[in-house]
């Protein structure tokens, strides 16, 4: 490791402590992360100079020495930036304190915008949410649908007529402060990694919406794949001349693709109309071609959890319990046994938090 790539290293050890740990002394600090005390104190005082860290006075205890003066992120001084471009009808924006709380909340239509036009409307609610802040932004977060590379670009999103679009420089300049961009299944991902106790060990989060797709953490870290599309498993074909159902057209132009049984508009299609039984077992079927998807997925990388993240009413039920009973069926023990497939925890906000988990992580090293 080059030393400048070891101080960044080291000094993302010490931020990740405080983050996760709260105030600590120096002491602590060098137990938790293997440092020597003199490197510890070096890179507080680094941070303390950056404003991104303080001291907090003497630490109150009953033993017998020198008390410990106590360190801590000044969390409450700093905010995020972030945007979900996911919603059919309007892009939203946030501003976001380091533990994921929002402050505020902005929103504005697309109105047909796409292109150009689009990138626009983002740069400009980006800007807006940025003139609201009542404190140090440290970054921004763009949670946006498509495949996007590591550097922010676009590579493609088709329902935003976004071809090779360097959004993430884009906003860089307009906004002035460092901006990331990640797919925004990725980023409910890493929210629910860094706010929802997910496993960092293996988890994979589905998300459900107008389509089908995932993001998947594995030993801490997020799978981007060969092309910058790890995940895209809507388009895996769930439903053809073997399994006695329909094959309905899907949007990439091939049919029975999982999106098209999976997503919400075609669970709607499913359960219109039934009564409570037969829409119960139309979502039943739907978790099983579900669990036939992801067999092969969990398998291969050893997942210790799955979690469905979109409208519980459609996935918390017959749906979820269909799928585990399938994956079970279909793993080896040792997987399936201890898997566990549940509905994700934090809500609505979920792709917001992953926008400003992206900051954290590219511009702190805390994830």
């Amino acid at each position: 490791m080059l030393p400048g790539h070891a101080r960044a290293h080291n000094r993302a050890l010490v931020l990740g402590h405080l983050f996760r740990t709260g105030p600590s002394s120096r002491a602590d600090i060098a137990r938790s992360t293997g440092l020597t005390r003199v490197t510890v104190s070096d890179l507080v005082g680094e941070l303390v100079d950056e404003g991104l860290v303080a001291d907090l006075g003497v630490r109150t205890e009953n033993r017998v020495g020198k008390p410990a003066t106590l360190v801590g992120m000044r969390t409450d001084e700093l905010a995020i930036v972030a945007l979900d471009l996911t919603d059919d009808a309007e892009a939203l924006g946030a501003l976001l304190t380091p533990h994921g709380e929002v402050l505020l909340r902005r929103s504005v239509p697309w109105s047909g915008r796409a292109g150009a036009a689009a990138v626009d409307l983002v740069r400009e609610l980006a800007r807006e949410v940025l003139a609201a802040a009542d404190r140090r932004v440290i970054g921004a977060g763009i949670a946006s649908p498509g495949v996007i590379d590591p550097d922010g670009t676009v590579v493609q999103a088709p329902n935003r007529g976004w071809q090779d679009v360097p959004l993430a420089a884009l906003l860089t300049e307009a906004l002035g402060v460092p901006v990331h961009v990640a797919n925004d299944a990725d980023t409910r991902a890493l929210a629910e990694f860094t706010y929802g106790g997910a496993a960092g060990s293996g988890t994979l989060v589905l998300t459900i919406g107008a389509g089908v797709g995932a993001g998947v953490v594995v030993d801490g870290g997020l799978l981007r794949g060969t092309h910058f599309a790890a995940g895209e498993i809507g388009h895996v074909t769930v439903v053809d001349a073997t399994t006695g159902e329909q094959p309905y057209p899907c949007a990439c132009g091939r049919y029975g693709c999982l999106e098209t049984v999976l997503s919400v508009p075609a669970l709607r299609r499913r359960t219109a109309g039934l009564d409570h039984d037969s829409a119960a077992a139309a979502l039943a079927s739907a978790g099983r071609l579900l669990g036939l998807a992801l067999a092969p997925v969990v398998s291969v990388l050893d997942l210790a959890e799955v979690l469905l993240s979109g409208p519980p009413e459609l996935l918390d039920g017959p749906l979820l319990a269909a799928a585990l009973d399938t994956l079970r069926e279909r793993t080896m023990p040792v997987i399936g046994s201890g898997l566990v497939v549940r509905t994700g925890s934090l809500g609505e906000d979920v792709a917001l938090a992953g926008a400003a988990v992206l900051v954290l992580s590219g511009q702190l090293g805390v994830s």
